[in-house]
Formats: C-alpha cells, sequence, structure tokens
C-alpha cells in the first residue's frame, strides 16, 4: 500500500498551479505531458505534483532526465533520478546524455543542449507539453540580468508561462515552496553544486544581489521583479495585436 503524504501548504501550493497550467495549456484528456528533471528541487516538486495531477486529468504523464556530462557522476545522479520519477509514477522516463559545446559560454551551451535533447524526446514520444520547473525566483533573477544587460522589453518580460510546447506553472511559487514540497513529500532532491559555483552571473544574483536588495531596499524585491516581467509581458501582447492589426489594415 503507498503512504500518501498529509497535505500541506506548500504540496497544496504545487499541485494547484500544475492544475491550473493543465487547463490554461488547454490539454485534453489522453494526452502525454513530459517533466523536464534534473532531480533538483525545482523540478522534483513538480515532477511529484505532476504524477498526482495528471491522471485525475486524465492525461498521461512521463519524464525526460539530461544528463549534461559536466559533472563526475552526472550519469549515476541521472539514472537515480529516472528511478524516483517511476516510483512516483511516471512513464515512459527517458534519459537523455548530451555533449555541451561552448558557444555563449557553459550556460548558454549547456541550455542549447538541453533543450535540443528535450525537443527530441518530445517528438519521439509524441509528447504534447514539456513541463519546465522555473520558479518565481528564476523568474526574478531572468528580469535582473536583463536589466543589467541593458536588454530590450522581451528579455526583461522574462519567461512565458506557456511558451509552444513548453509550461511553467511554477512561475508564481517561490523556491522555498518547492523544497517545502520535497520535504514534506520525504523526497530527497538533489542539490546541483553549479548553484553555488560563484563564476556564475546568475548564482551571484541569486546568492548575492537579490539578497541584498532584500536587506536595503526592503522584503519583496523577488515578487516585484516577478510582477514587472507579467505587466511587461501584457504590454508586449497589446502592442502585438495592435502592430497586427495596422498591418491587416494596410
Amino acid at each position: 500500500m503507498t503512504i500518501r503524504p498529509r497535505l500541506t501548504p506548500a504540496i497544496a501550493d504545487v499541485r494547484r498551479a500544475v492544475r491550473e497550467g493543465f487547463a490554461a495549456a488547454g490539454l485534453q484528456a489522453g494526452d502525454l505531458v513530459l517533466v523536464a528533471c534534473s532531480g533538483g528541487a525545482d523540478s522534483l516538486a513538480l515532477a511529484a505534483a505532476t504524477a498526482f495531477e495528471a491522471p485525475r486529468a486524465e492525461l498521461r504523464a512521463g519524464a525526460v532526465v539530461i544528463d549534461h556530462g559536466m559533472q563526475p557522476g552526472s550519469a549515476q545522479i541521472a539514472g537515480e533520478t529516472a528511478h524516483k520519477l517511476s516510483v512516483l509514477g511516471l512513464y515512459p522516463v527517458e534519459i537523455r546524455t548530451v555533449n555541451v559545446g561552448t558557444d555563449g559560454g557553459p550556460e548558454a551551451a549547456a541550455r542549447t543542449a538541453r533543450y535540443a535533447a528535450i525537443d527530441e524526446v518530445a517528438e519521439l514520444t509524441g509528447a504534447n507539453a514539456v513541463m519546465l520547473g522555473h520558479t518565481l525566483n528564476d523568474q526574478a533573477e531572468t528580469v535582473l540580468l536583463g536589466l543589467t544587460r541593458g536588454s530590450g522589453p522581451r528579455s526583461i518580460a522574462g519567461m512565458e508561462p506557456i511558451d509552444g510546447l513548453f509550461l511553467r506553472p511554477l512561475l508564481s511559487l517561490s523556491r522555498e515552496t518547492t523544497e517545502g514540497l520535497c520535504n514534506d513529500s520525504g523526497l530527497d532532491f538533489w542539490v546541483d553544486p553549479h548553484n553555488s559555483d560563484s563564476n556564475f552571473t546568475r548564482v551571484r544574483i541569486r546568492q548575492t544581489v537579490l539578497p541584498l536588495l532584500e536587506t536595503e531596499v526592503g522584503p519583496g524585491v523577488t515578487e516585484a521583479l516577478a510582477r514587472t516581467a507579467d505587466l511587461l509581458r501584457e504590454d508586449l501582447e497589446l502592442l502585438d495585436h495592435l502592430a497586427a492589426e495596422q498591418f491587416r489594415g494596410l
């Protein structure tokens, strides 16, 4: 008999976000949803919530695990993650090992290789959507990166909740919430050492810049940055709509 964890606020919040993500994406009964899972708290929490919610929405749920091969023992971590996902009830669970190039630096190269592999697995399995575990914290970091680089509005608008095949249902939830689900559910999550490597700009923003802003400016900076992305995306959608109407009227 499977012992289910008691329903805590963190578990309820992540499950609700996944349920709303299914609805927003217009997924239909029988559709296959894949969770891209690294084994970290964010994607593992997303996988657990998806495993719970998908059957109730009459959806099939599987997963894809990407081994970037950039750290010793990465193949073992990928295998352990795949096993956890199978135990959660996800099927199929696919592991892909990728070759990370050098174009754009290690972060960008790893992202390029990862998305290419995810696209390949989605096509192979006939997946209708791929769930990504980006959180409110990731969104705030993305906005701040865009601001520091002097990027245009589309960069500062951050990540889309629905971006073609990809769904990001956790953009309104904090990293604390995803870790809470894992802890409340007894799920051991992997802590990527790259996430504490200050050689990466995003890590310095996460560990130094945002905490300093929260201290010096006041609490709520992370939420305010994520809210800025939401507002700017709405403005861009309106501008795109108006431009399309103007073009049709020519």
